[in-house]
């Protein structure tokens, strides 16, 4: 059996690790945290954010509503708070599609 790489799953991102994944400044990232209490990162004695794995699947979800599907943000509050559990296992399906196209496109390209 070849030998298989484990992911590596981090405890905490930095700011600067976050607003690479989404492409977007960090005061857009710090906004976002003010406006929606689910974004909790924690702060070291220096004041910078680390967010947890979590955060980044919350901002993952709040981007998907207000980016991809066009809610307003008293919109994506709204709906967060009363579909929270529909908002994650849709989440976690887009994810999964995601990875799934990746794996194709690399296969594609080594035709």
């Amino acid at each position: 059996m070849p030998y298989k790489e484990r992911e590596i799953n981090k405890l905490y991102y930095t700011m600067g690790e976050v607003t690479e994944m989404f492409n977007v400044n960090a005061s857009q990232i710090r906004f976002y945290e003010r406006e929606f209490d689910i974004i909790q990162p924690k702060k070291n004695k220096k004041g910078n954010r680390l967010f947890s794995p979590e955060d980044v699947e919350n901002l993952k979800i709040i981007f998907n509503l207000v980016k991809d599907r066009g809610f307003t943000l008293q919109g994506a509050k709204d709906y967060l708070k009363n579909n929270k559990s529909e908002v994650k296992e849709n989440q976690k399906i887009i994810d999964s599609l995601e990875r799934l196209k990746q794996f194709l496109l690399e296969v594609k390209e080594q035709l």
